[in-house]
């Protein structure tokens, strides 16, 4: 990047008040060194990992035992154990606080909102935790949920996980085939839904769907139903071994809660892959992992305290949703939000923020693009004072949304954009509080992350891009995927391409910031003429055109080559004509290179997303080329691949 000054830089007094201050100050205290400044913190944790994951343990006061030992096999990836003889209970830890004060905060696009103490919230635990073991529930066993992102989501997860189950959830706008695609695979015990859920002004029954799902689920003992447009009973009469969720509760009131503490690497999660190119693969993540890391991110890199105001726009498909529910761990208040963000219009998320006092507002580097495409600016009308951190993630954010959101939103701001995925439910590289945040760049590794750049032979960049990998072994990797009992499927993901590394495949870059570039999915990188280019970089000039809404780029097959095939949705009354092509072309050639520009633009309807918002760029290609799309379930407008099928602007 080439602007002299960042956009912002944190103020002596806010790098004094931050947690990662107080930690690099452990930090130098374990080391018997002055360590100076993030990025020797960061050398620090990779290179005295024990000392690190430790130190980790201990400030941010996880409640168990943790054991004499913290790595064994250290340098095996897969293989490595961290905390082998710790005990611990996800659940337990996340409801260390009690009293009057929010913890959840839950605002649905219909407007209902809805206030939960930190003692409702655990009187409502202890009474789902009553209700899951008079089912029969044992650690181990599954709990799926198709549910909004609503209180009794959050609070069934934690019953759940306090008795040592294992959750896993998607948002109940998916399809019958994507639900059993996902959940049919892991044999659950429970299944929840709810009678519906609001979106976009409407409401949607789900009644018949949940019927569908609870039918093909042999392994199913209960499905409750969670009441949401005031239907719950009658949607229950409706399912086979089905009851509305306050029904079954009322023979039980609240009383102390147990937590059932297990080992350190105890399944937690179900996590699911996208599923765009075969049927989902079934990530299992531990609870102490989970926990680990999540308290990392949220108390170092986010500065998340006690009493915070914590917020992410996010499904419970999606694995941003795990990343917020951990926020009860630093004793934050969680702002839930479900339905469209846009709905009646792009201030629905500015109206929680001013209403709430939001400390921390998460959202889609997509969302940001939306919001300033509508020419909002939330600076000029709505109070975002008590607004601390932005955080933004799903896709790359382009540089001129960097400057939108210091320009229209608040200039004091940590701006955080980060980058990880589900495949570790957490972050690569993220936020630094106390460092500047600089245009189009995501601003370092993440604590204890032993992240590099390589190219194609395995030999580290420090300039230019390459694979994103990380060389040694973190928390939250994976335990491994459901029913692959080699480990073959989980090895063949991560460490085909580089032994004992994990290969994550992003296309990224070192800044000379230190900061890091995400130039878009390496599977999904352009090859022509020999040379790779991310479809980020492409995104990022011609989206900056206003009479562009949305881009995708792949390449296509040509001719003994690959060529780059531009797809653009155009704003509303515009047209793709000559000056448009022009304006566009030359837009990248500038902007990006001359070997950026594609060889054929096309104007689309509508463009593929999977359920979390991200597009399909492999889905189109498969679409483009001929190629069967293996699971359009994966996807939220399956019928928008239609509109790429046997083109004639790609015949010639």
């Amino acid at each position: 990047m080439s602007q002299e000054k960042p956009l912002w830089t944190p103020s002596e007094e806010q790098v004094a008040h931050a947690p990662m201050t107080a930690f690099m100050e452990a930090a130098a205290g374990k080391a018997g060194r002055p360590i100076a400044d993030y990025h020797a913190l960061h050398r620090w944790s990779v290179e005295e990992r024990e000392a690190f994951w430790a130190l980790v343990w201990d400030f941010c006061g996880i409640v168990g035992e943790r054991g004499t030992r913290v790595l064994l096999d250290g340098e095996k990836m897969p293989g490595a154990r961290f905390f082998p003889d710790a005990r611990l209970n996800f659940a337990e830890n996340l409801l260390q606080a009690s009293g009057p004060g929010d913890a959840i905060v839950f605002r649905g696009e219909d407007r209902v909102e809805r206030r939960l103490s930190w003692d409702d919230l655990h009187a409502l635990v202890s009474r789902l935790q009553q209700l899951f073991r008079a089912h029969g529930v044992q650690p181990g066993d599954r709990i799926a949920a198709m549910m909004p992102n609503m209180p009794e989501t959050v609070a069934a997860m934690l019953a759940a996980t306090s008795i040592g189950a294992v959750w896993s959830s998607c948002s109940p706008d998916f399809g019958v085939r994507g639900v059993l695609d996902r959940f049919g695979q892991i044999e659950p015990v429970l299944f929840l839904a709810p009678d519906g859920y609001w979106y976009n002004g409407r409401s949607f029954e789900v009644t018949e769907k949940a019927a569908e799902i609870a039918a093909a689920l042999p392994s199913l003992r209960r499905t409750l139903i969670v009441d949401y447009l005031g239907r719950a009973r009658p949607a229950a009469r409706a399912i086979e071994g089905a009851e509305a969720l306050e029904d079954a509760l009322r023979p039980y009131a609240p009383q102390p809660l147990s937590f059932e503490r297990l080992p350190f690497s105890h399944p937690l999660y179900i996590l699911f892959s996208s599923g765009t190119t075969g049927i989902p693969k079934c990530i299992v993540h531990s609870a102490g992992g989970t926990l680990i890391q999540h308290l990392k991110e949220h108390r170092l890199h986010a500065g998340l305290r006690a009493g915070d105001r914590f917020f992410y726009f996010t499904t419970c498909g999606w694995m941003m949703w795990n990343w917020l529910v951990s926020g009860l761990a630093s004793r934050a208040t969680l702002l839930l939000y479900d339905g469209s963000p846009f709905h009646p219009d792009g201030n629905a998320l500015f109206d929680f923020a001013q209403a709430e006092r939001m400390t921390y507002f998460g959202t889609s580097a997509k969302y940001i693009d939306a919001v300033r495409k509508a020419g909002l600016e939330p600076a000029g009308t709505h109070d975002l004072s008590s607004l601390r951190v932005m955080s933004s993630t799903g896709s790359p954010l382009a540089p001129e949304n960097f400057a939108f959101v210091y320009r229209a939103i608040k200039q004091d701001l940590h701006l955080a954009s980060i980058s990880g995925g589900t495949d570790i439910v957490s972050c690569f590289v993220l936020g630094v509080p106390i460092m500047p945040v600089w245009e189009g760049e995501i601003q370092g590794p993440g604590l204890g992350m032993a992240v590099e750049v390589w190219d194609e032979e395995g030999r580290p960049l420090k300039r230019g891009k390459g694979e994103l990998v990380c060389t040694r072994p973190f928390p939250s990797m994976p335990i491994g995927f459901w029913n692959d009992p080699d480990g073959e499927k989980y090895r063949s993901a991560y460490f085909d391409r580089f032994e004992n590394v994990w290969c994550h495949g992003d296309f990224a870059e070192w800044t000379a910031h230190g900061g890091i570039v995400i130039h878009g999915r390496s599977d999904a990188t352009l090859n022509p003429g020999g040379v790779r280019i991310g479809t980020a970089e492409i995104y990022n000039q011609v989206e900056q055109l206003p009479e562009i809404l949305e881009a995708l780029c792949i390449g296509q097959d040509w001719e003994g080559d690959v060529r780059v095939v531009l797809f653009v949705r155009l704003a509303e009354g515009v047209a793709l004509d000559a000056a448009l092509e022009k304006r566009i072309r030359e837009r990248i050639r500038t902007g990006a290179s001359p070997r950026h520009v594609p060889a054929r633009i096309v104007a689309v309807k509508d463009i593929p997303r999977t359920k979390s918002g991200k597009i399909t760029e492999l889905a189109v290609r498969d679409v483009v080329h001929g190629r069967e799309v293996k699971n359009k379930e994966a996807l939220a407008n399956p019928e928008a691949l239609e509109l790429f099928r046997d083109l004639p602007e790609l015949k010639s």
